[in-house]
């Protein structure tokens, strides 16, 4: 039986906290948009900012529907699924908005991320996420699956590219700086990555 709940504490953070992998759901305006939903992995990219607010990184790839979708209307769901353990699913379904790197909160959002390095990814965004809706559901249906490792090969593509080249990369794909169905998606050029917070 689904329950309805007002902030993410106790059980649900320590949930979402400890999934290897969630789902983004966004879709456009326009009733005959491309919804978009996607993967999200890589260990230590997703925090628990506070009982109402969740963030991830967005990291360097060759489509931007999820950020194009945040910049017109901001709407979103992110979904986490128990492939081990108890069953389980939870939604946190929001508002979401995309902060690039000129932004001025970067920095300070970039330490709630130690784990990740920013040279091997070619971080674009942080995708602030504030909570409108928490619910978890029983997850019967999802199967059994293992986790073994993060997969090396994010880091190991991006690790080799600069500001300068991953901008140019970008503005090669179709998809970046316009979404599927013609969106405003990544601004380009890329800003340069900022120092870490306390950095200079």
């Amino acid at each position: 039986m689904g329950k309805t709940y007002d902030r993410i504490s106790g059980r649900l953070r320590t949930f979402i906290e400890e999934q290897p992998v969630f789902f983004t759901a966004t879709a456009p305006l326009d009733e005959a948009g491309t919804i978009n939903l996607s993967p999200k992995g890589l260990r230590g990219s997703l925090a628990v900012l506070d009982e109402h607010t969740v963030a991830y990184l967005d990291f360097a790839g060759s489509n931007a529907e999820t950020i194009a979708h945040l910049r017109e209307n901001g709407r979103i769901t992110l979904m986490w699924c128990a492939f081990q353990g108890p069953p389980n699913i939870v939604r946190v379904h929001g508002r979401g908005e995309p902060v690039f790197r000129d932004d001025p909160r970067w920095p300070e959002l970039m330490t709630h991320f130690p784990g990740i390095d920013p040279a091997r990814h070619g971080h674009r965004a942080i995708v602030v996420v504030t909570a409108e809706l928490v619910r978890d559901t029983c997850g019967y249906a999802v199967p059994f699956m293992s986790y073994d490792s993060d997969r090396p090969l994010h880091g190991s593509r991006f690790a080799r590219e600069t500001d300068a080249s991953l901008d140019a990369y970008f503005h090669k794909k179709e998809h970046i700086a316009r979404s599927i169905d013609g969106l405003p998606g990544l601004p380009l050029p890329l800003p340069p990555t900022p120092p870490p917070a306390g950095g200079g």
